[in-house]
């Protein structure tokens, strides 16, 4: 799993990528961890995912039927759909540390993406400075997107009860006195 290409970098930036999903429909999940294979690999959590149409101006259009029936009549439509997803950079690594802050440079167009093994979130989260580029992100609502690389931060420590203390203590830090998205996201904490 791990070690499988998830998909290929086909834009980026300093600050995030885009990458095509390898499998039509299977990025990886929201607010999961994944990097760049690199020489000096690049980390970024997930923040948006989307599946359309190859023709730029053209949208799918709805055909009544079950995908196994569409794919058994008419299996071209696959092929005109992509799906996409796209990351927020947290750090990448140097001389084997992790480095929480912003690469050099961008990812390079398509270089492989990987989603990051246990250990590797445990290293990226082991801090909390992944949370300020979280809240960085102007694309999708931040207190869903903190909580779930939070929820997949915790899975990996499976059950540390700790590290859900330190994560509000660092919340609280970083959000001051936004008690509602600050309670917004430890709702979607306590949820899981």
């Amino acid at each position: 799993m791990y070690d499988e290409e998830v998909g290929e970098v086909i834009g980026s930036s300093n600050t995030e990528f885009i990458a095509e999903s390898t499998l039509l429909h299977q990025s990886p999940p929201f607010g999961s961890f994944i990097k760049v294979k690199a020489r000096e690999p690049i980390y970024g959590v997930v923040f948006n995912a989307y599946t359309h149409s190859l023709e730029p101006n053209r949208l799918a259009i709805a055909y009544h039927r079950s995908e196994q029936e569409l794919r058994d009549e008419q299996p071209q439509i696959f092929e005109l759909l992509k799906t996409k997803f796209e990351a927020v950079i947290i750090g990448y690594e140097s001389n084997g540390s992790i480095r929480h802050y912003l690469p050099p440079q961008p990812p390079r167009l398509h270089s492989f993406v990987y989603v990051c093994h246990p250990m590797e979130v445990r290293r990226l989260t082991a801090r909390f400075w992944f949370l300020r580029f979280l809240l960085s992100v102007e694309k999708a609502p931040r207190d869903e997107l903190i909580a779930a690389a939070i929820r997949a931060a915790y899975a990996v420590r499976q059950g540390e009860r700790s590290f859900l203390v330190q994560a509000g203590k660092a919340l609280v830090k970083l959000i001051g006195d936004d008690y509602e998205m600050l309670a917004s996201i430890l709702h979607r904490i306590q949820e899981s």
